[in-house]
């Protein structure tokens, strides 16, 4: 096991050893003031509770199940409204890069640029996003193994970043479900970068519903607590304040009014681990 390295995210020093920071927002970007809203009331929550936050939203959901589903706005006007409400509520911002012809505008805007789960395997896309010197987060593949992401990371390494996330959200187990492995958080701890668990993805039905992807938002909390009691940098989860209206992965989401009790529950449950 490598020695935990400290990734510095404005004021937010992400490492496993650290406290739990967050990142959290509404799944596509629906509207500006959706987003603004929502990220409004996560601030605001966070910094009650003493916790980094990062807000995330994207811009484009390049893989929705079907042709007919929301996508969200593209490139141009979603990096202008990203920019507008990350400067209005003076956050950090977390978005998705899918091709690596992107990864310099995204990175004018946001200071971690993601690689989806679908995508972690692609070296242009990687090593695009690297050479931004952004922060980026790669989430594993539903259909990769944990110690495969050594091979991610070396390919964002080879562009000289070191800022590097590494996020579980969950492992493919059958058709349309997902299973999470804990023994993942402890493998993807042992590279020495902070790890972060995202507990609504992972409950997804992939596809579930035949035309889009279901979920079962019950078990977010319960499993979201056993993975901080692995003792992990950050959790990441996707919010709306009526899920069942949501443009976007609504059947797995958090409902916005949720958020505190479950924060404070993994906050409590990372202290007893730190400790």
């Amino acid at each position: 096991m490598k020695k935990n390295r400290t990734v510095a995210i404005d004021g937010i020093k992400a490492s496993n050893d650290a406290k739990l920071f967050f990142i959290a927002g509404t799944c596509a970007l629906e509207s500006e003031e959706l987003l603004y809203k929502t990220g409004k009331a996560l601030k605001a929550m966070f910094k009650t509770l003493g916790a980094g936050f990062v807000l995330k939203c994207s811009f484009d959901k390049a893989n929705r199940s079907s042709i007919r589903s929301f996508r969200g706005p593209g490139l141009r006007e979603g990096l202008r409204a990203l920019k507008s409400v990350k400067l209005r509520l003076d956050v950090s911002l977390l978005t998705d890069v899918h091709e690596p012809w992107q990864a310099d505008a995204v990175a004018e805007v946001a200071d971690i640029l993601q690689i989806p789960a679908f995508l972690c395997r692609q070296t242009d896309l990687l090593q695009a996003c690297a050479r931004t010197g952004r922060v980026v987060n790669v989430k594993k593949g539903q259909f990769l193994s944990p110690w495969e992401m050594g091979n991610a990371i070396e390919k964002i390494e080879s562009a000289g970043n070191h800022k590097i996330l590494l996020t579980e959200r969950g492992s493919s187990f059958g058709y349309n479900n997902l299973v999470v492995d804990m023994r993942s958080l402890a493998v993807m701890k042992g590279f020495g970068y902070p790890v972060v668990y995202d507990c609504t993805h992972s409950v997804q039905l992939p596809g579930g519903l035949g035309h889009a992807t279901g979920g079962q938002s019950e078990f977010i909390a319960p499993i979201a607590r056993a993975a901080a009691a692995v003792g992990i940098a950050g959790v990441f989860f996707e919010t709306h304040p009526n899920p069942s209206k949501a443009l976007s992965d609504g059947t797995n989401m958090l409902q916005l009014g949720q958020a505190l009790s479950l924060v404070k529950s993994l906050q409590a449950v990372d202290k007893a681990v730190k400790q």
